[in-house]
């Protein structure tokens, strides 16, 4: 890489006179920066040119300064052209390459300060993004010059992603020969163009009359495009971002594709993910676009692989409409969010937008809506724990552990039953006590002590036996 100087062109003059100057007119020199140009070779002056073909090796062309800073781009219908721009949508650039053999005049009688083959090759890049510096450059190639070929460069910026596309036959010859006025073909941009002077055939003498220019013109294109999303319910036509909807029930979905570049893009597709819980309506796809207004029915793959709807240019649009119906069992009873989600698929890109179905599910027996706790009114009926139950956690009445069992019809006839039974028993033990004291209050006073003592003698009886038997033993 070399230092080459900036240079800003004042104005174009194209008028039949000798020289560079028909082809490019006084330039001034503005600043230094760093731009690339090769390869390293000897350098020349006006007074002093080359005595062999060579080019764009001349340092003080009074026209142009430097030639090895040859590429050069302004913005089209401007004065200047200078090596480095900014490019913004929409806008149409001009890149000027200008070509000079340097051999000395008197050579080209002998043949030898004729340039052969003489070919002019351009590169442009396709995209520039935001952050990149592409290049715009040009090389020179000629059989019988020395190098063989020379390159140069200029640079484009951009604040958004631009497209740069050849404006078709732009590419035009300026000089003082035959070959003024005349289009290269677009192998400029490939394999190369051949240059002249009395016509395009590569030869090319020696001396500043016989230099020229090519310059070309660029269309800056920003693609860029909008998706929206909305819903409605079935056949109501009211758009939105979300609905409410009961199981079972049809809403429509309509995607919305706007073309906000510069530049057409080619094969749209259209791809639309249902989320679960939602199922897409059959043959429920319409595309409506300026051909079609009233809508156009289209093949059941929007919901699958995606739908291509087709190219459109810019500033045009399209809308995708259809249908998708709730499901009767959803993964949760309670409120459940469905999220659409759409995506636009392009050249350029992707890009995406969504719109909700809100569905409140009725919860089933035994089953209590997420994050209810448990006995709360919002439960199902069945829900509501009884006495010695609690909910678990898959919002089921279950008993508390530990705790007794639940009771039923038979269960209390049994209690009932039970009861009875005690308070006959109280009832029977407590007379057998009042018959008893009745019984003893007919006795003397002796006999009632004596059977007082009765257990008394019975036990002290009892325990002299056992005495006499461990002796025994």
């Amino acid at each position: 890489m070399r230092i080459k100087k900036q240079l800003n062109i004042k104005h174009y003059i194209n008028q039949p006179v000798t020289g560079v100057v028909a082809a490019i007119a006084a330039v001034t020199i503005t600043g230094v920066t760093a731009f690339a140009w090769g390869p390293e070779r000897p350098t020349f002056t006006g007074e002093n040119p080359a005595d062999y073909v060579t080019f764009n090796s001349i340092t003080n062309n009074p026209q142009v300064g430097d030639e090895r800073n040859f590429v050069r781009i302004r913005e089209a219908g401007t004065s200047n052209y200078v090596d480095e721009m900014k490019l913004q949508p929409g806008k149409e650039y001009e890149v000027i390459n200008y070509y000079h053999n340097n051999a000395k005049t008197s050579l080209n009688e002998s043949g030898k300060g004729i340039a052969k083959d003489v070919t002019l090759k351009a590169d442009v890049p396709s995209v520039v993004k935001p952050g990149e510096r592409g290049k715009v450059s040009a090389a020179i190639t000629s059989s019988n010059a020395n190098p063989n070929r020379v390159w140069d460069e200029a640079y484009i910026t951009a604040d958004t992603d631009i497209a740069l596309r050849y404006v078709p036959n732009s590419a035009t010859v300026k000089s003082n020969g035959a070959v003024n006025g005349q289009v290269l073909p677009e192998s400029l941009f490939t394999t190369g163009a051949l240059l002249g002077f009395d016509s395009l055939n590569g030869v090319l003498p020696g001396c500043v009359e016989f230099a020229g220019t090519v310059t070309y013109k660029l269309k800056a294109d920003a693609p860029n495009f909008k998706v929206t999303k909305q819903v409605s319910k079935k056949g109501e036509n009211k758009w939105q971002d979300k609905v409410v909807a009961k199981p079972g029930e049809v809403v429509d979905f309509r995607i919305g594709y706007d073309n906000t570049g510069s530049m057409q893009q080619d094969g749209v597709v259209v791809k639309d993910a249902l989320p679960a819980g939602m199922s897409y309506v059959g043959g429920s796809t319409v595309l409506k676009t300026a051909k079609a207004p009233s809508g156009a029915v289209q093949p059941d793959a929007v919901a699958t692989n995606g739908l291509n709807i087709g190219s459109f240019a810019a500033n045009s649009n399209a809308y995708v409409t259809l249908s998708a119906k709730v499901g009767e069992e959803l993964q949760k009873c309670g409120v459940n969010e469905l999220v659409n989600t759409a995506t636009i698929i392009t050249p350029n890109g992707n890009k995406q937008a969504t719109a909700s179905v809100t569905v409140d599910a009725p919860c089933k027996p035994n089953e209590c809506k997420p994050g209810v706790p448990a006995g709360d009114a919002r439960c199902s009926e069945a829900c509501v724990p009884a006495e010695g139950q609690v909910v678990d956690e898959n919002g089921k009445c279950i008993s508390t552990p530990g705790a007794l069992p639940t009771t039923g019809p038979a269960e209390t006839i049994l209690t009932i039953i039970g009861i009875g039974a005690l308070a006959a028993g109280f009832t029977y033990w407590y007379r057998s006590r009042q018959n008893l004291k009745k019984a003893m209050a007919g006795i003397s006073p002796e006999a009632a002590d004596a059977a007082h003592d009765a257990p008394k003698l019975l036990k002290a009886r009892t325990d002299t036996h056992k005495e006499d038997d461990k002796k025994d033993f």
